[in-house]
């Protein structure tokens, strides 16, 4: 049996400051090693959080590489009480091999009112790929969609991790400024970037690149999310994420929304494909959103531990965020 320690992602901002510490236990059950993963604890060495855990042997190449790229953790340690008559504890780190296909940059870089935490949308990302029929494939070979796309952090975190991804945006301002940060940015990173830009009649606007060698595809549309199928002609995703809209007082224009593109969205999903939606669970709670899922649309909604506690607090106005997760069968 070996010991690992799994140093718990340190956070820039005080807002979430808490929530590596809350959901870094549950990725790392959900992850391709959690059925292998035993007795996971919480401690702290030198005033540094860390996760504690048992492994039946030291994991290989593939495994590593998985680690890698967890969210809520940041690096790992084989664990040691002590090395012949030396007590310890003694760490020695644990080579991971994280290639992202473009840098962590892209996304930590672009910046807009209303942005999702960039380590709080690597872990939706990922557990949607846990969670979906695909989980033992490498990203490169898969697709993301997100269907409110806002200013493309759920797009540019699948680009870094290598899946080809698409969004749909209601306004045409947020998907023009992404398109110029995107174009700017593969400029100065000088990576090869081509663009097209297309004129949906009466439906919007798209714009379809192809980044780096060998090529992966973002397409951006500005366009009614109701109307994704048909913005996005043939894209079938494997995993679908979305951070749902906050500072809904009442659950109405929620509830509509979800109730009219559901059907759409999983629509596109292709089979054994998973959803991940977060939202502000203060007012609506997860059982309402459960319901709601379950009526709109043909999936299975993931409600056993660690399933069920994913919900965290956000600050004084958000004070529980949920995450639900569902398959399409």
């Amino acid at each position: 049996m070996l010991t690992l320690l799994a140093q718990i992602a340190p956070q820039r901002s005080t807002q979430y400051a808490t929530l590596a510490n809350d959901l870094a236990i549950p990725e790392l059950q959900l992850s391709p090693l959690g059925k292998q993963i035993s007795h996971i604890t919480p401690v702290t060495l030198g005033g540094q959080a860390y996760l504690r855990f048992d492994l039946p042997a030291e994991p290989d190449a593939a495994n590593r590489h998985e680690l890698s790229m967890l969210a809520m953790t940041s690096a790992f340690f084989v664990y040691h009480e002590r090395l012949d008559e030396l007590e310890g504890p003694w760490l020695r780190p644990l080579e991971t091999h994280f290639q992202p296909t473009i840098s962590p940059e892209l996304i930590e870089t672009r910046r807009y009112r209303g942005k999702t935490n960039e380590l709080f949308t690597h872990f939706l990302c990922n557990i949607a790929r846990f969670s979906s029929s695909f989980a033992d494939q490498p990203w490169r070979g898969l697709r993301l969609f997100d269907p409110l796309a806002g200013g493309g952090t759920t797009l540019f975190t699948g680009l870094v991790l290598g899946a080809d991804v698409a969004g749909v945006e209601q306004s045409s301002d947020d998907v023009k400024s992404t398109v110029a940060f995107l174009q700017q940015y593969m400029r100065e990173e000088r990576i090869a970037c081509q663009v097209k830009e297309e004129r949906l009649k009466k439906l919007g606007l798209r714009w379809v690149f192809s980044i780096g060698k060998p090529a992966q595809q973002c397409t951006l549309v500005a366009g009614e999310t109701e109307q994704s199928n048909v913005l996005l002609p043939g894209f079938k995703p494997h995993l679908i994420v979305a951070d749902l809209p906050y500072g809904v007082q009442h659950q109405g224009p929620l509830t509509n929304l979800l109730a009219s593109a559901l059907p759409v969205w999983t629509a596109m999903l292709l089979r054994g494909g998973a959803l991940v939606l977060a939202w502000d669970a203060t007012r609506f709670t997860r059982a309402e959103m459960i319901s709601l899922i379950e009526t709109a649309a043909p999936l299975r909604v993931l409600n056993d531990p660690p399933y069920d506690g994913l919900a965290h607090r956000v600050d004084r106005v958000i004070k529980q965020r949920d995450v639900l997760v569902a398959q399409r069968a």
